[in-house]
């Protein structure tokens, strides 16, 4: 069943009216003449069936029905104001507030920011690191990287980056006395753990290496401590493969072995549904997506 709604123009103009107390301020706020206000507080009433004001000694007053009216309806266009001014924020030029791990902002976002204040210098963007998502973005968040299968209700996800992992040592362990030759030679290193040890069993599990235990090294809660403790010859690490690039890339870190372990995890940019093809949203999500396809089609050229 369709929903009898009033006429909205009169709606806005009761709301003014109502506020002010006045046809005349509210004519004024309007832009449009006092008999226009009249006008359409006559149709709104007739609509209803009841009076919204009444006249005495030459002021406005609410019937007590208008006052009623009048308190449901006000937060109503508070709301509706708010809601707007929010949409237009989000969608003009200005301040874009990006949510992300940490790891994925030291490692990946902020080497690259400079390339994209380049493209867009009008809009300034404020980075806000956070260690986990919650499957929805908070009011002050416009676009978000989520690492994950890629499952978010009422969000837009593009994908950046599948995860794989790489096992991962500082050149002067490759030179020290413990051998790294073969798989097997790990059992002769530290294993450094991300999060958990899930990646080495799954590593070991998925190779067939025997007598390596993966019950032991220790475990750290950020992706570049990992690769900060590997830079600095206190194990061997399992680094994803964008966010150690920059340390191979550098020489800090080496892969002394070709394997690697698939996940079933990858890096996303999210937004709203609703706002992922608008302004400046639509400007960092285009810009993300493609200087990650750019950059992977470079490798596979390599």
């Amino acid at each position: 069943m369709a929903r009898r709604l009033p006429p909205l123009n009169s709606l806005k103009v009761f709301e003014a009216a109502a506020r002010h107390l006045s046809f005349t301020r509210a004519a004024e706020e309007l832009f449009v003449t006092q008999a226009a206000v009249s006008h359409q507080i006559k149709t709104l009433e007739e609509f209803l069936g009841l009076k919204l004001f009444r006249r005495r000694n030459r002021s406005l007053l609410l019937t007590e029905e208008g006052q009623g009216y009048f308190s449901d309806l006000k937060d109503i266009f508070t709301s509706i104001g708010e809601a707007t001014d929010k949409l237009l924020e989000r969608t003009e030029k200005g301040a874009l507030t990006i949510s992300l791990p940490p790891s994925f902002a030291i490692q990946w976002l902020v080497p690259r920011l400079a390339d994209f204040n380049r493209e867009e210098p009008d809009i300034d963007v404020r980075i806000k690191a956070v260690d986990l998502e919650e499957g929805s973005l908070t009011d002050d968040v416009d676009v978000a990287i989520y690492y994950g299968k890629g499952h978010w209700p009422e969000l837009r996800c593009d994908l950046l980056y599948q995860e794989f992992l790489i096992p991962l040592c500082a050149p002067n362990v490759l030179l020290g006395e413990k051998p790294l030759a073969t798989l097997h030679d790990l059992s002769q290193h530290v294993l450094l753990h991300d999060t958990s040890r899930q990646h080495w069993k799954q590593f070991a599990k998925q190779n067939g290496i025997e007598g390596v235990n993966v019950n032991h090294g220790p475990i750290f809660s950020h992706t570049t401590m990992v690769l900060q403790a590997a830079i600095h010859g206190q194990g061997i690490a399992l680094g994803n493969n964008v966010l150690a690039q920059p340390e191979m890339e550098a020489g800090r870190l080496v892969a002394p072995f070709d394997e690697v372990v698939m996940t079933p995890n990858a890096f996303y940019v999210v937004c709203d549904e609703k706002q992922a093809d608008m302004g400046r949203i639509a400007t960092f999500r285009d810009w993300m997506i493609r200087t990650a396809r750019r950059e992977q089609e470079e490798v596979l050229d390599e």
